[in-house]
């Protein structure tokens, strides 16, 4: 149990991506994602389209609800009787809307859990802007928000994607388990982001302290990317998760886990990426493919998330992190994890 502070935080913040609910939000919702992006229309219109297989509803929106339910109990177990409020980035409900309310309740700052677990631009310093952004908005009495800490090798965090890869090994013939590979996968970033940030270092350690749990040698699992976006002609992170697979049955590969390392919860880039594309490319490559869950609710991930509001509300609470490198730091230097260079 611990005494929160009320002079220091009166509120916390989840701060989400967004998704659509409705095929009417599809588009909207993803202009405002690639607004400013040099993305062709063409593949925003092909995005759209797995987005309207799906009935236009992303799964996000409600995992995030199950996510913050889910929450919620655990805080009130361990004595944190704060507020919990939902801003997203780029679909309701939005940050700039979710600002107001909290000001207009009289919070006046606020930890914010932001739903990414690895440095980059566009899953840590992006979320910053944009909470700036809303409160610029908002104006006058807008509440301060600090950002907890990214958590890539929090044990818990580890643990409940521990999980998720055991359940998937455990689908694969005992005969054939030994000689199984795992391929984690991440969201694809411009090679131009990736240079100024610690993403790539972050999901490898991820990946490896993963890989050590389960008892998977390093030679038998790889770290690929999915989802790119971007022009055709930019360099973005390699390979891409479909092209692996191939290359896996080229190499007589029978069996590979796919776990998505990079990914929270099973939203869209996770039930069509993979579950559809990649799957789809197994089957013709002659490779079973087991997909891993995400970390989504797990008790581990829930106890996680308590953890990190705890220790920015109690200085005493243990910082916890394991494997090679030690906590990230509370505040994000200025000139971290810069947006990529635009090129021509």
């Amino acid at each position: 149990m611990i005494d929160v502070m009320s002079d220091q935080y009166d509120a916390i913040l989840f701060v989400s991506f967004g998704g659509p609910e409705g095929p009417d939000d599809v588009i909207p919702f993803l202009e405002n994602v690639l607004r400013g992006r040099n993305v062709p229309r063409e593949r925003m219109l092909e995005v759209a389209e797995h987005y309207q297989q799906f009935g236009g509803v992303s799964p996000l929106n409600a995992q995030v609800r199950e996510l913050i339910a889910a929450v919620k109990p655990e805080l009130t177990q361990h004595g944190i009787s704060l507020p919990v409020y939902w801003g997203n980035r780029n679909w309701h409900p939005m940050l700039a809307d979710t600002m107001r309310q909290m000001r207009d309740d009289g919070v006046q700052r606020a930890v914010a859990f932001v739903v990414s677990a690895y440095s980059s631009y566009s899953g840590c310093r992006q979320y910053r802007e944009d909470i700036e952004r809303a409160r610029e908005a908002v104006g006058d009495g807008a509440p301060a928000v600090d950002k907890l800490r990214v958590f890539f090798n929090h044990p818990d965090f580890i643990a409940a994607s521990v999980s998720g890869v055991e359940a998937a090994l455990v689908q694969i013939p005992e005969s054939r388990r030994s000689s199984a590979r795992i391929a984690f996968t991440a969201h694809s970033i411009p090679a131009s982001m990736s240079e100024g940030c610690d993403y790539v270092e972050q999901l490898t350690e991820t990946s490896r302290l993963v890989a050590d749990a389960v008892g998977v040698d390093d030679d038998r699992w790889d770290l690929v990317y999915q989802s790119r976006s971007g022009r055709p002609q930019d360099p973005w992170l390699e390979p891409d998760i479909v092209d692996h697979i191939g290359e896996l049955a080229e190499r007589g590969v029978s069996d590979v886990v796919v776990a998505p390392i990079g990914f929270l919860s099973d939203h869209m880039e996770v039930i069509f990426d993979l579950d559809h594309e990649a799957a789809d490319a197994a089957r013709e490559a002659g490779v079973n493919m087991i997909r891993a869950a995400t970390v989504g609710t797990h008790p581990r991930f829930v106890s996680m998330i308590r953890k990190l509001i705890q220790e920015r509300l109690d200085a005493a609470t243990p910082r916890e992190a394991i494997g090679r490198f030690g906590p990230r730091r509370d505040v994000c230097p200025v000139d971290c994890c810069p947006a990529p260079r635009r090129r021509g």
